[in-house]
């Protein structure tokens, strides 16, 4: 979409008056619409106008609200131009950011990583409160950030979490992560689709692995499809249970007796990975829906 030269100047004019220390709230809100303006929805710009003026510029939310005026520097005035700019490209904000906010805690983000979804959360959900006050031994398979790694290490301290990823640059930004948080995790750069068990076994398998199709993609927003890691998105058309069957498979050596396994899912294959389960000889078989209504996290036993 092509902007207007006379929007490009009031831009331009707001982050380059380095002369101008009060500006209106209202006025910086104004400048934002204006810029994202047909590229993202109404609601889509009021969640970024907030995060950008509380988050990024650090606007009280109460002078946000009342549209008092405010002080910016030099470097919060050229933050705001690029910050825009950046979005006008589809840049998620978690980027811009550097953080994404995840389970009560904050967790570094970049385009080496999936950044974490509300999804997820309820997985985690799902094996603390299964799990709770038990020391268990945990495997993360396809870690990305640690989101999942290290909430399990913080809502499961007597728990052993062991995370493996097979992007280096991933596995760094998760030892960050679990660093920041205070929370205990052995990172390991393993390929799932390569590694053969080597008889070490855990009371508990977790995995949210690549499962969306290449054909899937027409349907994606670009702030994801243009931005996030594609290793850690899609599978071929062909065989879209290939993490699931792969990690299933393995896990019935990687399990203790009795163990649990934990999938995220793609919601058109939960019957389908149910009944790949089931052939595989997992009993105790669950499949829940997201707070959307969508088939989304898979609970298995080793038998």
């Amino acid at each position: 979409m092509k902007y207007s030269s006379k929007l490009a100047l009031s831009f331009s004019h707001l982050s380059l008056s380095l002369h101008i220390v009060k500006l209106n709230m209202k006025r910086i809100t104004t400048r934002i619409n204006e810029g994202l303006s047909g590229s993202y929805s109404t609601g889509e710009i009021t969640a970024l106008t907030r995060i950008i003026a509380t988050e990024l510029l650090g606007v009280s939310q109460m002078a946000f609200y009342l549209k008092d005026n405010i002080t910016l520097t030099a470097e919060q005035k050229t933050l705001l131009f690029n910050t825009v700019e950046r979005l006008k490209k589809h840049e998620p904000i978690q980027y811009i950011q550097g953080y994404s906010d995840f389970c009560g805690l904050r967790f570094k983000v970049t385009p080496a990583t999936l950044i974490p979804r509300p999804e997820t959360s309820e997985l985690v959900e799902w094996i603390a409160a299964d799990h709770s006050g038990k020391a268990a031994s945990i495997l993360d398979i396809g870690t990305g950030s640690g989101c999942i790694a290290v909430s399990l290490a913080n809502r499961l301290p007597q728990s052993k979490v062991t995370a493996w990823d097979i992007s280096p640059e991933a596995l760094a930004v998760a030892t960050e992560n679990s660093k920041a948080n205070g929370c205990a995790v052995a990172f390991e750069e393993v390929d799932i689709l390569a590694y053969r068990p080597t008889g070490k076994q855990f009371d508990i398998i977790v995995s949210n692995p690549p499962y969306i199709k290449e054909n899937e993609k027409a349907a994606m927003h670009s702030n994801v499809l243009d931005w996030e890691p594609h290793t850690a998105l899609f599978v071929p058309d062909s065989d879209p249970l290939l993490f699931y069957r792969t990690i299933a498979k393995k896990g019935l050596q990687m399990l203790a007796p009795s163990g649990t396994l934990y999938f995220e899912i793609n919601r058109a294959h939960g019957a389908e990975t149910m009944k790949m389960l089931a052939d595989f000889g997992y009993t105790d078989i669950e499949l829940r829906k997201d707070f959307a209504d969508n088939d989304r996290m898979i609970k298995a036993k080793r038998a």
